[in-house]
């Protein structure tokens, strides 16, 4: 098969999408043919050297956390799907021609291939912020990075559960955060004080994306440290602030069966830019730099 790669540390020019060893369904797992998988901000920080503590990379470097694509190999014990089913999940190394999934839920009919395979890190990463958080009905939550991938999301999540929300982007993501039905506000400094005003007051729980806000301002918007959660700010823990990377914290299966019903019923819009494989470099350029709208997607 053919999967995206790299040999060496850099910028996104190192990516080459060529042969590749196959990959197998294990025990609890799903083999697809890929038809398409989304980018993810992790991906580049990996293949950059970010993730490496200075080592130096050893043998073959492969990205992606998830796709969707067809089923074409079932793996011990695995149940409630067969080959042939159309799904989105969660895998490793899954930018590729096949990939194996560990979580996966059903495509909705009406879902486009690129849509499926951008919900699957995002969608999750959202559940879990939101269940951790333990944001109710009627709550308000300010999301600190609404407009991008994981952001919009989390937004439209939270709204489907009857929370209200406000989410910061930048100023050519304004009309998009009213779009998905967030109240918007600019990021940058000042604000936690921008906040405030549109929520005539602070908020019940904070849900920082971008981790480019001061941890201490964002604290300053809630009841206690605790109800700030960030994926993106490891050392927001220090302050109080709830900090997760999935794993044990993590109900891959419930949350993609979530996100497939939202999906189904256009509850969750995502946005998309479609690249092909072979033009990768692009799609990471542009996630590289900031202020995507959505999700970027690669596609065989």
């Amino acid at each position: 098969m053919r999967a995206l790669q790299f040999h060496e540390y850099g910028k996104p020019d190192v990516l080459r999408w060529t042969d590749a060893p196959d990959v197998h369904a294990g025990p609890g797992q799903v083999r697809i043919a890929v038809r398409a998988a989304s980018v993810n901000p992790l991906d580049w920080k990996v293949f950059s050297g970010a993730m490496a503590g200075g080592e130096p990379l050893a043998g073959t470097g492969y990205l992606g956390y998830d796709a969707a694509g067809v089923v074409d190999e079932v793996g011990e014990g695995v149940t409630g799907v067969s080959v042939g089913d159309d799904v989105f999940g969660r895998g490793r190394n899954t930018q590729a021609e096949f990939a194996v999934l560990g979580s996966w839920a059903a495509k909705p009919a009406s879902v486009d291939w690129a849509v499926a395979a951008a919900a699957g890190t995002a969608g999750e990463t959202s559940e879990r912020a939101l269940r951790l958080l333990d944001v109710k009905a009627n709550d308000t939550i300010f999301i600190d990075g609404g407009a991008g991938g994981v952001g919009a999301v989390a937004v439209q999540m939270a709204i489907a559960r009857g929370i209200r929300v406000i989410a910061s982007a930048g100023e050519g993501n304004q009309d998009y955060l009213r779009e998905i039905r967030a109240i918007p506000v600019l990021y940058g400094d000042g604000v936690g004080d921008r906040v405030r005003q549109a929520a005539g007051g602070g908020v019940d729980a904070v849900f920082d994306v971008a981790g480019r806000t001061p941890v201490e301002e964002l604290i300053s918007l809630v009841p206690e440290p605790s109800r700030v959660l960030s994926i993106a700010n490891f050392s927001a823990a220090e302050a109080g602030a709830q900090v997760t990377g999935g794993g044990a914290d993590s109900r891959p299966m419930e949350a993609l069966a979530e996100v497939a019903r939202l999906l189904a019923e256009n509850k969750v819009v995502i946005k998309v830019q479609t690249f092909p494989f072979d033009r990768a470099a692009e799609a990471y350029a542009i996630s590289e730099a900031g202020h995507v709208r959505g999700k970027l997607v690669l596609v065989p």
